[in-house]
């Protein structure tokens, strides 16, 4: 795959919990030439998938392997810990690790936080997947820990969740092999990153075009120097030229973090883990 020409459709994966709606639509609006396909894919499967060509670009999570990815962090999940609704810690609003110490969490062989192994007791088994894990909490024989996005995807009635306020954490980016960075895959980004249309900054120029531009800019008429501006003369009276000093810029922005409710936020406190007996 070399260029927007040799690809019939824009191929976007992405994994569980990640809800592409929104970039999907506004691609339809700017270009409805180009079909968008969207692939669901698991998390363990997207880097098979985009190094093999199957996708053109994914929103995955991370940690993906940087020297094949380019990759647009977007943002950071929620950690929750799922449990029945009649269990004590749905009585409180959020909980720790220390509040799981005594409780037994599954771990899943799809798990997408980086640990050995959840805190608490260790299940009797590995599920095969989150969905199956969840599966065993509405069974009320453990609990587990996951992104809130998955928490959510996952939803049953006799189920509910609550912030695991210091918990592993899983982050959302954008990611496609670098080698493949068409002009499709521009236009992608500059959806994600919420350029306009017209933005400039909607694709990258090349080495080449960048070069070409700036030759046919400098191939232009001269400005006049600054003796020749103050050289004509307006009534016998020669008109002085002032400088003005510009003043710099400040320091660029720093994207901001997403807020997660932890200590040292604004606002009121929230409610304390449950007390045990």
């Amino acid at each position: 795959m070399t260029g927007s020409e040799e690809t019939p459709s824009f191929r976007l994966a992405y994994v569980p919990g990640v809800t592409p709606a929104k970039w999907a639509r506004i691609w339809n609006e700017r270009r409805p030439d180009i079909p968008l396909a969207l692939v669901q894919v698991p998390a363990e499967e997207t880097d098979g998938l985009l190094r093999s060509g199957d996708a053109d670009a994914g929103f995955v999570r991370l940690p993906v392997d940087r020297t094949f990815f380019s990759a647009i962090p977007l943002y950071t999940e929620t950690t929750v810990v799922v449990v029945p609704k009649d269990h004590l810690i749905a009585a409180a609003e959020e909980v720790t690790l220390e509040d799981l110490a005594d409780e037994v969490l599954f771990h899943p062989l799809d798990d997408v936080f980086d640990w050995d192994s959840p805190p608490g007791e260790p299940a009797f088994e590995r599920p095969a997947t989150t969905a199956d894990a969840v599966d065993l909490v509405a069974a009320n024989v453990g609990l587990l820990v996951v992104p809130q996005s998955l928490a959510r995807l996952y939803h049953r009635k006799d189920l509910t969740y609550r912030t695991l306020v210091d918990g592993p954490e899983s982050s959302i980016a954008l990611s496609w092999p670098e080698e493949a960075t068409t002009d499709l895959v521009e236009d992608f980004i500059g959806i994600v990153r919420g350029r306009t249309v017209n933005s400039s900054r909607g694709r990258t120029q090349t080495a080449p075009a960048a070069a070409e531009q700036r030759k046919q800019a400098g191939s232009g008429q001269k400005k006049p120097s600054a003796a020749k501006a103050g050289g004509g003369r307006s009534g016998g009276a020669k008109s002085g030229g002032a400088k003005s000093g510009g003043a710099k810029s400040g320091g660029g922005k720093q994207a901001p973090r997403a807020a997660r409710g932890r200590s040292g936020s604004s606002g009121a406190k929230r409610g304390k883990p449950r007390g045990r007996s």
